[in-house]
C-alpha cells in the first residue's frame, strides 16, 4: 500500500482550465521530448552551482499552468578549452495530451541548485524557453527537424502570469532574449506510447528512467522503458460475496446524510420537499497509483433487509440487515501484479426529492450524486486469504476519484481497532482466475457456509447474508438516467440527448429489466477530473464480434455423381457421341470408378506414362421433375469452369435438343442432347456433346509439381457454373470429383457421371421486429434444377521428353555398333561441302550483277559525301560510347534468375552475393518492387529453407536497416554470402470484368493447348542492385517475373445490388477436411490468416478461442450495373504466408436495385426505365421467375440508341416472405447484357377469410375433386380470376368466372394426388378484374 499512496501522492496534477474541459474530448497525441545540451552563458551565470532542467505544460490563452513539473538530474557544467561551456543532459521527456491547440506549449526552465551552509539546497531561475506543441491547424508542430534550437529568454516562468504579456508571447517586448544562449532538443511524436495510454495520465511528464507500474523494465540498466514498451502479464481476479457496512448503522448513516444535504440545499433555496436515497451504487475498478487502468464498473446495491424480505430469510440479527449487498460478481481483468496496483472501491449515492421519487421521475437536477466513502485494496501485497476485509476511507482528503467524499465520523473513540472500522468497511471474497472455475453446484454449497475469519482486522461480526452466486456482470439501474453528478466546481454536467443502452441487469426474480445510458456519468469522470480515464471515453472497447447474418459456410458443392442407368446409356448410344480414342487409337471402354480405399499415390509416381491427357465430355442435360415451378427451361446453355491451373474456360453456346421424344423408363424428365451452333445458329448434329482436352506432360509442369497435380485430382472437385445462354441467368452450379481421373497406373480411364445442378437463393434479412435489436436471418433456399451428364476420360501417353532421351540412347547404341562392325574412319559427311559450294557461287553471280549495274559517280562528290557520313558516324560513335560501356559492365556483373509466379504463393531464392574488392564494404540492397523483398527474419528464412530443402548457411542478424528501410550487410574481402529472398504476388488481372458470355471455341478443341506462354505485357523484370557506398554497384540481379494461372478451391457467385457494400461472413470447415491441411493433434487448431488480391476488399478473419468455428469476413464495394468484380481471397495456415492452403474466388455482379412491396397472389406493376446504348439494338427481357413476374412487351423489341423506354413488369408471388428475382436485359444478335435489375420483393400474407380441410391418399395415384361456393358480394355482375400457391397441386375447373351480384357460383377444384404422407397448405386467390385481391381461401390438404 506504501508504494500506491506514494506514486498517488507524486502524480497528483493541476488539472487543465475549465474552459479547455468543457468540449468533446479529441484523441491524445503522444511526444517525446528529447532535451540533449545547454550551451552559452546561461551555464556560467549560477557558477559554481549544478544546473537543473525543469519541464512544464502551459497554456497561454488562460495563462494557466497545469500537469506536472518534470525534474532532469542535476548536471555539472562543463568548459572545455576553446569551446562555449555547456552542459550535456540527453534526457528524454514523455507525455501525452489531448488539447491539440496552439496556445499549449513546454516550458523549458533553468534551474540553478546551489548549496547553502545549513546544508540545504537553493534554486534560482537562469531563464526559460518556450516549446510549441501545435500549429494553427492544430496539428503537432513541424516534427521534420531532428534537431533544434531553443532561445532562452530571462527571467523565470511565473512572468506568463502577468496580464502585460500578451499572444504571441515570442513578440511580446517584456520578452527579453538572452544573447549566446540556447538549448539543443528535439521534440516528434512517439506513436509507441498509445501502448501505454491506459498507464499513464493525460499531462504527466515521465522520464524514460523512471519506473511505471503495470510496464517491464527495458533491456540494460540505462535503457528507455517507452521506447518499445513491453506491458505486464494480466492477472483476471473476481469479487464475489460482496457487502458494505458503515458506521454506526445503515440506517442512522443514510439519516445523517441526507440531513446534511438537506441542510446545505436549503441555503442555496428557500423551499424544497425533502431528500431521499433515490439509489446506492459502487464504482470499482483498477488504480495502478498514476490511473485508472480502464472506466470503473458500476454496480448497484442493495440493503441487506430488503434482499431478505424478498428471499425470506430466517435468523438475520439487526447488524447483517444492516450491510448492503451485490448481486452480482465482479471481474476484474487489468490487475497486474505488481505492488502498486490496486483495486479502488468509492461508495455514491444518488439522492432526489422526495417528491420526485414517489411520482417515478426526477427530471432535471433534482437528482445528484455524491461520494461518500472509498478504499484501496491491493492484492499482491504479501499472502492473502478470503474473505477480505477493508476499512473505508472519508472526509476532504485526495482520493482517485477526485472528488470531494463525505465526512468522516468525529474522532471520540479511543480503541485504534475501532477507529479503523469508525468510517465502515467493505468485505468480499476474492479468487483467481483458476480458483474462479467451478460449478454452479459448488458455489450454492458454498453459500450456506460460514465463512472465515477475515485476515485484518478481527471483528465480532457474523457475516451479513450473501445473495445467490449469479454468473451474470453488475448492471446499471435508471436513476442513473437522472442523476447528474456535481463536479468539483459545483456546477451540473448537463445531461446528454441520447445515451447508449447498456446491458440489462438482473433482478432478483430472475427477470432483465432494459436500463439506461449514463453517458452524462461518464463525461463527468472525464471531464471534472484530470485523472479519470481519459481513453475509456476517447475510445470505445470493442466486444466480441458477433454476426447479425448466419454465416455461409464455404462448403463445397456436394460433387456426388450418380451411376447413369441402362436405359440412360442406350438412349445416350443412339446419338452417337464421338467415341474417346487410347493411345493405340482404339475407342476407351468405360472403367468403374477407382475405389476411394485403394488409392495409392506410388502408383502414379512410378507409372511410364508420364503424360496425361485430361477429357471433358458435355452430354446431355435433364431437368428435374421439381423444378417446373421454378421457371421455364433454357433453350440453350454455356458453362464455365476452371480446370487446375489452366485458363478458365468460357463454352460455346449449346442447344439442348430432345432425344426424339423418347425417355428412359423410369424416368420423369427425358435428357436433352447438347449440340453445338454452327455459325447461322442451326444445330450441328454431326457430332453431338462438347469435348475439351487438356494436356498435363512434364513440358507444362514445374519440376516437382507431378506430386501436387496428383494431389489434386485425388482431393479437389470441378466445379461448374451451368448459364442460359439467351437470357444469360445463372441455371445452377454443378461440382464433381476429380479422383475417377486417376489411373493407378492403367493405360486410360473412363467414366460417365450424372451431376446435380443446384441453385442458392440467398433470401434477404427481415427488419428488426418490435422490441428486437438485431437482424433475423431468414437463411438460404437450395433446389435441385437438373442433372448435368458428363464423361471424364485420362489417357496416358510417353511424354515428349521421354521419347527424346530414348532416340538418344537408341542413337548412342547404334553409332557403337558401326564403330565395332567397321574398321575404317568416318568420313565426314560431303552435305557441308556441296551447301559451301553452292554459296560460293551465288555471292559470285551476285558481285558481278552488281559489278554491271553500277553507275560511276563523280569523284568529288562522292569524297565530299563520304567524309559527311563519316563525322555523322563518329559523332553518333563519340555519343554512345559511353552508354554502351556502362552496359556492357552492367552485363558483365548482372544475373537474371527467372520466377515462375503464382498467386498467394510465395517463390524462394537465394542470390550468392560476393566482394569482389580486397576491402570491407557495407552493401545496400536495392529493389524497386513492392512485391519482392528480401527476407530479414531468420525465423522465416529457416522456415523457407526448411520448405525447399536449401543447403546453405543460414546467418543470425545479418542485415542492418537504414532510416529508409533498406537492408545492408557488411562484407569482409573477397567474401560470399546469401542473399534471401522472397517473390510473392496478390494481384491478379484487373478486378472488373465483363459478365460471362459464351465464347467460340471450335469442336473439339484442345483447351489445355490454349494455356500460352505470358505475353511481354505480363512478364515483368525487377531489377536489384547491390550497391556500396557513393551508389556504386557491384552486382545486379534481375529477377525475370513470368506469372502462371492458379488452382481455385472454391467459387462463390453473388448477386447485390448496385454502388453498395457487401458483407458477408464465410464460415471455414473443420481444418482437418481441407484439403492439404496438415496432420496435426485434434486439440490443436491451427491459425488462420487470410489475404485477398484486390486491396480495396476489406478481408479479415479472427480467432474466437479454441473449439470455436473460424469465419472469414468480408467487405466488397460493388460497381455500377451490370459490371462484375472478381477477386481472390488466400487462406494460410503458415504464419509466414508460403503456401495457400485454399485459394477461392468471388464474383460480385452488380444489379440495378427495385424494391417491391405486394401482397401473395396479387398482381403488382411497376414501370422500369430503359436507356439505350450508343447504337441500335435488338433487346429481349428475361426473368428468373417466369411464373410469378411477367414482362411488357415480352417479345424482342428495338432499344433505340440513347432513347428512354419504359418496361412494365407485373409482380405475383406465390408466397408471403422476402425473396430476390433477377430481371436481365439481353441484345439477342450479340448475345451480350444490356442491363440487370435486382428486385428485392417483400411480399404479405393476405387475408384468409375461409379455411377448409380435405384428406386425399398419398400413393393410390388418384387425386381428389372437390367444390367451393363464393358469393358475389357486389350489387353488379362481376369478373374474377382465380389464382393458387400451388398449381402443380390444384387445378381450377376454369381460371375465370362471372357472377351476378349477390348470387352464389361453385367453384370446382382438383386437387393433384402425392407419393408421400404429410400436410400441404394450399391458398385459393379470387382477385377481381384489375388482379386485385377480394378473397383468399386456406384449403388444408392431408395425404395420408
Amino acid at each position: 500500500m506504501a508504494e500506491w499512496e506514494r506514486l498517488f501522492a507524486w502524480s497528483r496534477a493541476v488539472p487543465p482550465h475549465t474552459q479547455r474541459r468543457r468540449g468533446v474530448p479529441e484523441p491524445s497525441v503522444p511526444f517525446q521530448c528529447v532535451l540533449k545540451c545547454l550551451e552559452g552563458s546561461v551555464v556560467t551565470q549560477q557558477s559554481p552551482a549544478k544546473l537543473q532542467l525543469r519541464l512544464s505544460l502551459f497554456d497561454a490563452t488562460h495563462r494557466h499552468f497545469f500537469g506536472h513539473t518534470w525534474h532532469s538530474s542535476t548536471r555539472t557544467p562543463r568548459n572545455p578549452p576553446g569551446q562555449p561551456p555547456c552542459v550535456l543532459f540527453n534526457e528524454a521527456v514523455y507525455f501525452h495530451t489531448s488539447l491539440s491547440h496552439p496556445s499549449v506549449t513546454a516550458v523549458v526552465e533553468v534551474v540553478a541548485v546551489a548549496p547553502t551552509p545549513e546544508g540545504l539546497s537553493r534554486n534560482v531561475s537562469c531563464g526559460f524557453g518556450l516549446i510549441p506543441l501545435f500549429d494553427s491547424r492544430r496539428e503537432p508542430s513541424d516534427l521534420a527537424a531532428k534537431g533544434r534550437v531553443l532561445k532562452l529568454y530571462h527571467g523565470t516562468p511565473r512572468a506568463l502570469l502577468h496580464p502585460l504579456l500578451q499572444d504571441p508571447l515570442e513578440k511580446n517586448k517584456y520578452m527579453t532574449i538572452m544573447e549566446n544562449s540556447h538549448l539543443q532538443y528535439s521534440l516528434k511524436l512517439h506513436l509507441p506510447l498509445e501502448k501505454v495510454f491506459h498507464l499513464l495520465p493525460e499531462n504527466l511528464l515521465v522520464s524514460g528512467l523512471q519506473k511505471i507500474p503495470g510496464l517491464l523494465p527495458a533491456h540494460g540498466e540505462a535503457g528507455d522503458i517507452f521506447l518499445k514498451p513491453r506491458l505486464m502479464r494480466t492477472v483476471p481476479c473476481y469479487l464475489d460475496q460482496l457487502c458494505v457496512l458503515l458506521h454506526p448503522s445503515l440506517e442512522k448513516f443514510e439519516e445523517e446524510l441526507l440531513e446534511q444535504l438537506n441542510s446545505d440545499r436549503l441555503l442555496k433555496q428557500e423551499v424544497g420537499s425533502a431528500l431521499c436515497v433515490q439509489e446506492r451504487r459502487l464504482r470499482v475498478a483498477v488504480h495502478n497509483g498514476l490511473r485508472f487502468v480502464q472506466a470503473p464498473q458500476v454496480a448497484v446495491l442493495q440493503p441487506a433487509a430488503e434482499a431478505a424480505r424478498r428471499q425470506t430469510t430466517s435468523n438475520t440479527d439487526s447488524t447483517a440487515e444492516q450491510a448492503l449487498l451485490l448481486r452480482s460478481c465482479l471481474q476484474l481483468n487489468e490487475m497486474v501484479a505488481h505492488p502498486a496496483f490496486g483495486v479502488c472501491f468509492q461508495l455514491e449515492y444518488v439522492v432526489c426529492a422526495a417528491a420526485k421519487a414517489a411520482a417515478g421521475s426526477a427530471l432535471g437536477p433534482a437528482a445528484a450524486m455524491h461520494t461518500v466513502r472509498w478504499a484501496l485494496w491491493s492484492p499482491f501485497l504479501g499472502a492473502t486469504s478470503s474473505p477480505v476485509l477493508l476499512p473505508l476511507r472519508g472526509s476532504a482528503h485526495p482520493s482517485p476519484g477526485q472528488t470531494l467524499v463525505y465526512r468522516n465520523p468525529a474522532d471520540s473513540e479511543s480503541s485504534q481497532q475501532v477507529k479503523r472500522i469508525a468510517s465502515g468497511s467493505v468485505q468480499f471474497h476474492v479468487s483467481t482466475d483458476a480458483e474462479h472455475r467451478v460449478t454452479s453446484t459448488d458455489i450454492s454449497s458454498k453459500a450456506g457456509k460460514e465463512p472465515e475469519e477475515p485476515p485484518t482486522p478481527s471483528l465480532s461480526l457474523r457475516s451479513p447474508p450473501r445473495p445467490a452466486a449469479s454468473t451474470q456482470g453488475p448492471g446499471l439501474s435508471l436513476s442513473q438516467l437522472l442523476a447528474s453528478p456535481q463536479s468539483r466546481d459545483g456546477c451540473t454536467v448537463p445531461r446528454s440527448r441520447s445515451a447508449p443502452t447498456p446491458r440489462p441487469c438482473s433482478t432478483q426474480d430472475g427477470r432483465a429489466e432494459r436500463t439506461a445510458g449514463i453517458t452524462h456519468l461518464e463525461a463527468d469522470l472525464c471531464l471534472g477530473s484530470p485523472r479519470a480515464d481519459a481513453s475509456s471515453s476517447e475510445h470505445l472497447r470493442a466486444l466480441p464480434f458477433v454476426p447479425t447474418q448466419l454465416p455461409v459456410t464455404a462448403m463445397a458443392l456436394p460433387a456426388g455423381s450418380a451411376a447413369l442407368s441402362r436405359a440412360s446409356l442406350a438412349l445416350l448410344h443412339t446419338f452417337g457421341f464421338p467415341e474417346i480414342l487410347d493411345d493405340n487409337k482404339m475407342p476407351l471402354e468405360v472403367t468403374e470408378p477407382l475405389n476411394p480405399a485403394h488409392f495409392s499415390p506410388r502408383l502414379e509416381e512410378v507409372d511410364a506414362l508420364q503424360s496425361n491427357e485430361i477429357i471433358l465430355q458435355f452430354l446431355a442435360f435433364s431437368r428435374a421433375p421439381q423444378d417446373a415451378l421454378e421457371g421455364t427451361w433454357p433453350r440453350t446453355v454455356f458453362l464455365t469452369f476452371q480446370f487446375y491451373r489452366f485458363p478458365p474456360v468460357s463454352t460455346p453456346r449449346l442447344q439442348l435438343v430432345d432425344a426424339d421424344g423418347e425417355r428412359a423408363v423410369g424416368s420423369a424428365v427425358p435428357a436433352q442432347v447438347l449440340l453445338q451452333l454452327n455459325e447461322d445458329g442451326t444445330p450441328n448434329t454431326e457430332a453431338p456433346g462438347l469435348q475439351l482436352r487438356y494436356v498435363v506432360d512434364p513440358t507444362f509442369l514445374r519440376p516437382g509439381e507431378q506430386r501436387v497435380f496428383v494431389r489434386y485430382l485425388a482431393e479437389q472437385s470441378l466445379q461448374m457454373d451451368i448459364w442460359d445462354g439467351d437470357s444469360l441467368l445463372l441455371v445452377g452450379s454443378a461440382a464433381v470429383k476429380l479422383k475417377p481421373l486417376l489411373r493407378q497406373g492403367r493405360p486410360a480411364v473412363r467414366t460417365l457421371h450424372e451431376l446435380e445442378v443446384i441453385t442458392t437463393e440467398y433470401e434477404q434479412d427481415a427488419p428488426p421486429a418490435a422490441g428486437r435489436d438485431v437482424l433475423c436471418p431468414l437463411g438460404a433456399r437450395v433446389a435441385v434444377r437438373g442433372r448435368l451428364h458428363l464423361c471424364l476420360a485420362n489417357v496416358g501417353e510417353y511424354s515428349l521428353e521421354a521419347f527424346i532421351a530414348l532416340q538418344s540412347v537408341l542413337a548412342a547404341i547404334l553409332c557403337s555398333l558401326r564403330l565395332e562392325q567397321s574398321s575404317e574412319p568416318l568420313h565426314a559427311p560431303h552435305e557441308a561441302a556441296a551447301i559451301q559450294q553452292r554459296k560460293m557461287q551465288c555471292l559470285a553471280a551476285l558481285q558481278q550483277q552488281e559489278g554491271g549495274n553500277r553507275r560511276i559517280p563523280q569523284h568529288e562528290g562522292c569524297s565530299k559525301q563520304c567524309t559527311q557520313y563519316l563525322q555523322i558516324i563518329d559523332a553518333y560513335r563519340e555519343r554512345t560510347k559511353q552508354r554502351y560501356i556502362s552496359q556492357m559492365l552492367s552485363q558483365a556483373i548482372t544475373v537474371t534468375h527467372t520466377v515462375y509466379a503464382m498467386l498467394g504463393t510465395a517463390e524462394f531464392f537465394e542470390f550468392a552475393l560476393k566482394n569482389p574488392y580486397s576491402t570491407q564494404h557495407t552493401v545496400t540492397v536495392e529493389v524497386d518492387h513492392p512485391e519482392l523483398s528480401v527476407i530479414l527474419d531468420p525465423r522465416e528464412w529457416r522456415h523457407f529453407k526448411e520448405l525447399t530443402q536449401t543447403a546453405t548457411p543460414l546467418e543470425e542478424d545479418m542485415f542492418h536497416l537504414r532510416d529508409d528501410l533498406r537492408p545492408q550487410i557488411y562484407l569482409r574481402p573477397k567474401e560470399t554470402v546469401h542473399i534471401p529472398f522472397r517473390y510473392q504476388m496478390f494481384s491478379t488481372e484487373p478486378a472488373v470484368t465483363a459478365v460471362p458470355e459464351p465464347m467460340g471455341l471450335s469442336k473439339e478443341e484442345d483447351a489445355g493447348r490454349a494455356q500460352e506462354e505470358p505475353t511481354a505485357a505480363q512478364m515483368r523484370l525487377i531489377q536489384v542492385a547491390f550497391c556500396v557506398s557513393g551508389g556504386k554497384p557491384i552486382a545486379l540481379l534481375q529477377v525475370k517475373v513470368e506469372p502462371r494461372p492458379h488452382v481455385v478451391d472454391q467459387t462463390f457467385r453473388f448477386f447485390h445490388p448496385e454502388l453498395t457494400f457487401l458483407k458477408k461472413a464465410f464460415r471455414l470447415p473443420p481444418w482437418h477436411t481441407l484439403p492439404g491441411a496438415p496432420v496435426r493433434m485434434p486439440s490443436s487448431d491451427p491459425e488462420v490468416y487470410v489475404r485477398c488480391s484486390d486491396p480495396n476488399v476489406i478481408c479479415e478473419t479472427k480467432n474466437m478461442g479454441p473449439g470455436e468455428p473460424q469465419d472469414v469476413f468480408l467487405k466488397v464495394a460493388g460497381g455500377p450495373s451490370p459490371q462484375i468484380k472478381t477477386f481472390f481471397v488466400v487462406i494460410y495456415t503458415d504464419p509466414w504466408l508460403a503456401t495457400p492452403l485454399h485459394i477461392w474466388q468471388f464474383y460480385l455482379h452488380s444489379l440495378q436495385r427495385l424494391d417491391v412491396s405486394c401482397t401473395a397472389g396479387q398482381l403488382s406493376r411497376l414501370a422500369v426505365p430503359l436507356r439505350g446504348t450508343r447504337t441500335l439494338r435488338r433487346v429481349k427481357a428475361f426473368c428468373s421467375h417466369p411464373h410469378e413476374l411477367k414482362v411488357d412487351p415480352a417479345g424482342v423489341f428495338t432499344l433505340p440508341p440513347n432513347g428512354v423506354l419504359d418496361l412494365f413488369v407485373g409482380v405475383r408471388p406465390r408466397r408471403a416472405g422476402s425473396r430476390f428475382f433477377y430481371l436481365n436485359l439481353v441484345d439477342v444478335e450479340c448475345h451480350q447484357l444490356v442491363s440487370s435489375w435486382l428486385l428485392c420483393v417483400t411480399c404479405r400474407q393476405p387475408l384468409i377469410s375461409k379455411a377448409f380441410e380435405i384428406t386425399i391418399p398419398a400413393g393410390s395415384g388418384k387425386g381428389s375433386n372437390k367444390r367451393i361456393t363464393y358469393t358475389n358480394p357486389y350489387p353488379t355482375r362481376r369478373l374474377y380470376f382465380l389464382v393458387t400457391s400451388r398449381p402443380d397441386l390444384l387445378q381450377f375447373r376454369e381460371d375465370s368466372f362471372q357472377v351476378a351480384g349477390g348470387e352464389v357460383y361453385t367453384i370446382g377444384l382438383r386437387f393433384a394426388p402425392s407419393q408421400s404422407v404429410g400436410e400441404e397448405e394450399i391458398l385459393i386467390h379470387i382477385n377481381d378484374h384489375q388482379d386485385k385481391n377480394e378473397e383468399t381461401f386456406c384449403v388444408k390438404v392431408i395425404y395420408y
